[in-house]
């Protein structure tokens, strides 16, 4: 009779057909491992920045922003306080030395100088009927010198005579003795005389020279008192030209209160505000350039404004050598700031890399150009164009520099055309 023959699961044909297939498969991932062990990546090499390591002149410097300036603004003030009575011109208007701007008026200031200048032609007044009492003392006084001096003279005639009369015994004692008596009365007189119009003298002199300086000084406060009414009127203190005026008709101003500032427009200087981050590396003498057109000017640092506002500091910089035509106030300048001098180096043009490297490594070029791996770099100061290298690469050799936001952990990368 018949009898059922099972049939068997594993025949040698489907075994030798499931162990190619994972020979196959161990082959394919052997091959893999053996030939890199590295993650890689096709990559369009026209969808990436490929740049060449250089050694070149390098310059640490950074962009900054510039406000052109007048080379010095005047501030005006109100010297003294008033009433704004006229104004003589109009904001933005060149002005001369000495040329009136506004006019103040002070009721208060103008009646000092009032009762000053009574003051003083009352002194003069005073000074000169003082002056006119001291000569008639003074001639008065020399009338009675004149007087006694010629009282002497006369006692020193008839004492001289008499005595030669006695002498010769041709009179008596009593006769003589008045003679000498009346000759030393107007000896004494004479010197009394003379010693009382030498006092009057002196004391006039020195009331005369009270009084002149007392006059000197009263000249002085009504001079400065002039000075102050004459301040009224506003007047520019050099030639420039007349910008943010801030006075009308009418208007009362403070002593001391701004009225508006004066730009000398004979040269021109930029402020520049500068991130506090590099506040410890900027001094004077520092250097920037700029374009303007087709041509290149440079400027240099002449005062550091250390005080640091909404995280920035200013620097006031003044052209070296040629000035652009056509300067005008508030025109902005982009200018590159010089943070140290010029020296040889290895250089890195910057690109999109660094936002993932930060530095530490980048993807370079295999000699045959179709595959770049990963190398560990170092790099140093950087400016606008380049990054310093101090470690990991050098002149000739090609890295990539485009963003490597989309390669993730992949350690080469093979480039396809």
């Amino acid at each position: 009779m018949d009898r059922v023959i099972q049939k068997k699961k594993w025949n040698s044909k489907r075994i030798l057909t499931i162990g190619g297939i994972a020979g196959l498969v161990l082959l394919i991932g052997g091959s893999f491992y053996f030939t890199s062990g590295k993650s890689k990546l096709n990559v369009d090499t026209e969808r990436i920045t490929i740049s060449s390591i250089t050694k070149g002149p390098f310059q640490v410097t950074i962009p900054v922003n510039g406000i052109v300036l007048p080379i010095t603004t005047i501030y005006l003030d109100a010297v003294e306080g008033g009433r704004v009575e006229q104004l003589y011109v109009e904001d933005g208007t060149t002005m001369k030395k000495g040329d009136p701007i506004l006019k103040l008026s002070n009721t208060d200031l103008e009646l000092s100088l009032a009762t000053q200048e009574t003051s003083v032609f009352n002194l003069l007044t005073q000074m000169q009927i003082s002056r006119n009492a001291a000569q008639q003392n003074t001639i008065s006084k020399l009338n009675q010198m004149a007087d006694v001096d010629n009282a002497y003279n006369e006692a020193e005639r008839v004492y001289k005579l008499d005595k030669h009369l006695f002498e010769q015994k041709a009179i008596g004692m009593q006769e003589f003795k008045q003679a000498q008596i009346a000759y030393d009365y107007q000896l004494k007189r004479k010197k009394l005389t003379s010693q009382i119009l030498k006092q009057d003298s002196a004391s006039t002199r020195e009331e005369l020279e009270q009084a002149k300086q007392s006059f000197a000084r009263t000249q002085n406060a009504l001079a400065v008192m002039r000075k102050k009414v004459g301040d009224l009127v506003v007047r520019a203190p050099v030639d420039g030209q007349l910008t943010s005026m801030d006075a009308e008709v009418g208007q009362n101003k403070n002593k001391g209160e701004h009225l508006g500032q004066l730009d000398v427009l004979s040269g021109y200087k930029v402020r520049v505000d500068v991130d506090e981050h590099y506040i410890s590396q900027i001094y004077t003498g520092l250097t920037g350039t700029f374009a303007l057109g087709d041509k290149n000017y440079t400027l240099k640092i002449k005062k550091v404004y250390t005080q640091v506002t909404g995280g920035k500091f200013q620097v006031d910089m003044q052209f070296v050598g040629q000035v652009p035509t056509g300067m005008r106030k508030g025109q902005t300048l982009q200018i590159l700031l010089a943070l140290s001098d010029e020296s040889q180096q290895v250089l890195l043009p910057k690109g999109g890399f660094y936002q993932q490297t930060g530095g530490n490594w980048i993807f370079k070029l295999g000699e045959d150009g179709k595959t770049a791996y990963k190398v560990d770099i170092q790099l140093g100061r950087q400016n606008t164009d380049y990054y310093e290298v101090l470690q990991g690469l050098k002149p000739g050799d090609k890295v990539v520099t485009s963003s490597y936001e989309t390669y993730g952990d992949m350690q080469e990368l093979v480039l396809k055309k």
